[in-house]
């Protein structure tokens, strides 16, 4: 007879990332149809994902809660939300409050940030001290070119050589980074508030692959997260941009929430007495 499958506390959300070069709104709909938990939010050049209104319009119409709030972090977001990081941070978390949100995932500096860089660490703990949402940054890599490794991050790409409260673990920048996942895991112990789950070969290009399609630890990481009792959310953040169609979009969105759920479960097996 089967042992009964106790349902693990992590809950599975979208990152609106995922549907790129679809809008934001089209992610909310995926993610009611598949039946994911929620989304996470990637601030960006998409207006609706800069507008809290709009963006709560859509949680409502479609009930599915947003969970996370993506500062707009990336080189193309500059001119998100301000020019000012600090600024961007600030927003993010007005957002995430507004919009019931418990985190909000941001990258370390640029290393030509330079005052938001020296500044970093002290100002995350201070806003993290300000609020109840958890400011959880987010590991991420060196830019290679060909024999060429660029430090693009300040204080560091591994974001576990610095004292943050929370981080977030991303396994396609883990793969980039060519770094040992699992002892990035453990380094992070229970200051982990947030997963970004993709898959990677370690490339030096950032892949987000769907998980299981390329060689990280992916079902070895959602085990941990079950047995250890992960509070947090573990988001889907691959890439869908070849996708020849919506409905093979739509396909490799419900394999990874099918891979997140099976390995999520598959650790919190019951045995029978």
């Amino acid at each position: 007879m089967a042992e009964p499958t106790r349902i693990p506390d992590a809950k599975v959300a979208l990152s609106t990332a995922s549907v790129y070069p679809e809008s934001t709104a089209t992610a909310f709909e995926i993610a009611a149809r598949l039946g994911y938990d929620g989304v996470e939010v990637m601030v960006w050049t998409d207006p609706v994902s800069q507008d809290i209104d709009a963006l709560r319009r859509l949680s409502d119409h479609h009930r599915v809660p947003i969970l996370a709030v993506h500062a707009p972090c990336l080189l193309i977001t500059q001119r998100v939300w301000s020019t000012d990081p600090w600024t961007k941070l600030q927003r993010a978390r007005t957002a995430a409050e507004r919009l019931g949100a418990s985190t909000v995932v941001v990258h370390p500096p640029f290393r030509w940030q330079r005052q938001y860089a020296r500044d970093f660490v002290t100002g995350i703990w201070r806003m993290a001290g300000e609020t109840d949402v958890r400011f959880a940054v987010e590991n991420m890599y060196p830019w290679r070119y060909r024999d060429r490794e660029m430090l693009a991050y300040a204080p560091d790409w591994d974001v576990t050589k610095e004292d943050y409260r929370h981080f977030t673990i991303d396994l396609s920048h883990a793969a980039t980074a060519r770094t040992d996942t699992l002892g990035m895991l453990d380094r992070m112990a229970d200051r982990l508030g947030h997963v970004h789950l993709a898959d990677g070969r370690g490339s030096a290009k950032d892949e987000h692959l769907v998980p299981g399609r390329g060689t990280q630890p992916c079902a070895e990481v959602l085990e941990h997260l079950a047995r250890t009792g992960f509070d947090g959310h573990v988001v889907i953040e691959v890439n869908t941009r070849r996708a020849m169609s919506g409905a093979e979009r739509e396909a490799d969105l419900a394999e990874a929430l099918a891979f997140t759920r099976l390995h999520l479960a598959t650790a919190t097996r019951v045995p029978r007495p």
